[in-house]
């Protein structure tokens, strides 16, 4: 870590890294409402449908999310890095119309051969949820690049309006269904489907998709250059965070995809705020066209969430006994799943690290780097979970997950370019982290009790200043170069957040 007088600074500033933490993170704030949907509408789901259609439901989900991102084809990505480019939106919304046709077209082949691979998947006993599943495809993969053009142009109420409602319609329209019409799994899936279709008619005024799109093959060979090995990255990484799932139901079967889906909803909430932080982030890192700048903003962005992610763990491992009690019923045996809530949520730290190189290698379309390494990290996840699970149940996928990120962030950071140098984390933050994780470590081996249990939730909420000061260090530029502005002037201003949703 470099080291600056205090002169130096008070009187230099370097924006980037505050836009990150400040306007960065209203569209994560946005982008976390599909996360806050889910950990409101699983522990209801968990108590109208049996264990069975419950683990049913999530490998469908999951299923859905792989199709989607075979679909996609990684112009979401792209799109991003084409407006940064252009400076304009005319080629960034031919490539929507683009991804609308692709998406149809995977839908249709999908649906052509689901006899052939519904049954290998479980779904033989629930063969009425492919239908929804695959029929959520072509508005899902809108939906996403829509909003990726939004982000691009910095619409942020325009981003706002489209994705909240996209996050929020399926849920709601869903349990409304199973109340209402019958309480299956299928059911709820066309709660889905009808929503995102709605969201996709509003997307489309908002973004005013180009036809002219479909014949510019400049560009939609740039984009599928780019792209295609993103979404196979993508695909890998959805082998790393849902695949496991996919495994477990075939050997364990349903049931136990159930418990693991419980635990990793409450594990996981971390890890998707990463995802949904480095898809915010895009944009800022495409913009830095200086190289030098560009590794000092990824480095100071990692470290900034290493310390915004320690009060998280920590305190989300503590409130885990509690958390999932609320989330599941007793038949779940909910007091065998803290420690893979555990295991899950410590691979947030790996996330963040693989989360600075991946912008890197993405800025510098280095997609085939970013595919292969994250194959790589994937397959190794494949080949633990089979070995693990028959051994440790799904406290072995657990373990194969956290092994996979580590992978995945070493990787990445080998494949940087030589010249393009990403300095380390200090040494007393590495060891501020191994002192969390094992303090989280060892809150797991405290008894389940109901005095334990309020003494660990009183612990966790004791969490929440360590992380608003560290967010609030975080905005005000941390240990950045230049960033040592007054924190008042970065505090969080309602006047601020109101001009920002305007604009």
């Amino acid at each position: 870590m470099r080291m600056f007088s205090r002169e130096s600074k008070r009187d230099t500033e370097d924006p980037e890294a505050s836009k990150l933490f400040g306007r960065g993170l209203l569209y994560v704030v946005v982008w976390s409402f599909q996360l806050i949907a889910g950990v409101i509408v699983s522990p209801v789901l968990a108590h109208m449908l049996p264990p069975a259609d419950f683990g049913a439901l999530a490998t469908g989900i999951a299923l859905h999310q792989l199709i989607s991102i075979l679909a996609l084809l990684g112009i979401d990505r792209a799109l991003v890095l084409q407006r940064a480019e252009d400076g304009t939106d005319h080629a960034s919304r031919g490539l929507i119309t683009v991804s609308i046709l692709i998406a149809a077209l995977v839908t249709l082949t999908l649906g052509a051969t689901a006899q052939l691979w519904g049954s290998a998947l479980g779904f033989s006993a629930n063969p009425d949820l492919l239908l929804p599943v695959l029929l959520w495809t072509v508005p899902a993969a809108a939906i996403q690049v829509m909003l990726s053009l939004l982000l691009s142009e910095d619409r942020f109420r325009a981003f706002a309006t489209l994705s909240i409602m996209s996050a929020t319609g399926g849920p709601i329209v869903g349990l409304v269904l199973l109340v209402t019409v019958h309480k299956d799994p299928a059911t709820y899936a066309w709660g889905g489907v009808a929503s995102q279709l709605v969201a996709t008619v509003l997307g489309m005024a908002l973004t005013r998709p180009s036809i002219r799109g479909l014949f510019n093959w400049s560009v939609i060979e740039r984009a599928v250059r780019l792209g295609f090995p993103l979404a196979m990255g993508g695909l890998a990484i959805f082998l790393l965070s849902a695949g496991d799932r996919i495994i477990i139901q075939a050997l364990l079967g349903a049931e136990e995809a159930g418990r693991y889906q419980v635990a990793y909803i409450v594990g996981s909430a971390v890890i998707l705020l990463l995802s949904a932080t480095s898809g915010a982030w895009a944009p800022r890192f495409a913009a830095v066209r200086d190289e030098e700048k560009r590794t000092e903003l990824a480095a100071h962005s990692r470290d900034e969430l290493y310390r915004v992610l320690m009060p998280v763990v920590l305190g989300l491992t503590l409130a885990a006994p509690v958390a999932l009690r609320v989330v599941a019923p007793p038949s779940f045996r909910p007091e065998s799943l803290t420690i893979v809530v555990l295991l899950v949520a410590l691979s947030a730290f790996p996330v963040a690290a693989s989360g600075a190189t991946g912008q890197l290698l993405f800025t510098q379309r280095r997609g085939n780097v970013i595919g292969i390494v994250t194959a790589a990290a994937a397959a190794a996840n494949v080949i633990l979970n089979f070995v693990l699970v028959p051994l440790l149940g799904i406290m072995g996928a657990a373990v194969a997950t956290v092994f996979a990120y580590l992978l995945l962030a070493k990787l990445q950071r080998m494949a940087l370019p030589a010249q393009m140098i990403l300095k380390g984390s200090p040494g007393r933050l590495v060891t501020s982290v191994a002192a969390v994780i094992s303090a989280s470590g060892g809150s797991v081996l405290l008894p389940e009790s109901f005095e334990w249990n309020v003494i660990r939730l009183v612990l966790a909420l004791g969490c929440l200043p360590w992380f608003i000061r560290a967010l609030g260090r975080a905005r005000a530029g941390g240990d950045a170069p230049g960033n040592h502005a007054s924190k008042v002037r970065h505090r969080a201003d309602p006047r601020a957040l109101r001009k920002a949703f305007l604009s």
